[in-house]
């Protein structure tokens, strides 16, 4: 089993950047896929970025959001934020799963078993 400890949330105006930091205890991310989430209140918790062997990104995030992995030791997976629009504002979360593919990179949020606690990005205009 994989702890979650997200970091790296904050406030920055529009156009500025932010990289979040998801690090893992207990053990490294060999084998799992690790994706961020992100949710605003009264909304549903929606997709943001996964990788595993490879990446997936929501539309309105490409070309600014990228999301990569420690390969030193793997325990640290990153979303690094450019180009932040207030839109972008929410608590970003961490999540991990051992259930994906090759082929298939889980996208959805109950396909991810581990989470973590969740940090707030507010970009303001």
């Amino acid at each position: 089993q994989v702890q979650l400890v997200e970091s790296g949330g904050g406030l920055v105006q529009a156009g500025g950047s932010l990289r979040l930091s998801c690090a893992a205890s207990g053990r490294t991310f060999s084998g799992y896929a690790v994706a961020w989430f992100r949710q605003v209140p009264g909304k549903e918790r929606e997709f943001v970025a996964a990788i595993s062997w490879t990446t997936s990104y929501i539309d309105s995030v490409k070309g600014r959001f990228t999301i990569s992995r420690d390969n030193t030791k793997n325990t640290v997976v990153y979303l690094q934020m450019n180009s932040l629009k207030p839109e972008d504002t929410a608590v970003y979360y961490c999540a991990a799963t051992t259930r994906h593919t090759i082929a298939r990179l889980p996208t959805t949020q109950d396909k991810y078993d581990y989470w973590g606690q969740g940090t707030q990005v507010t970009v303001s205009s």
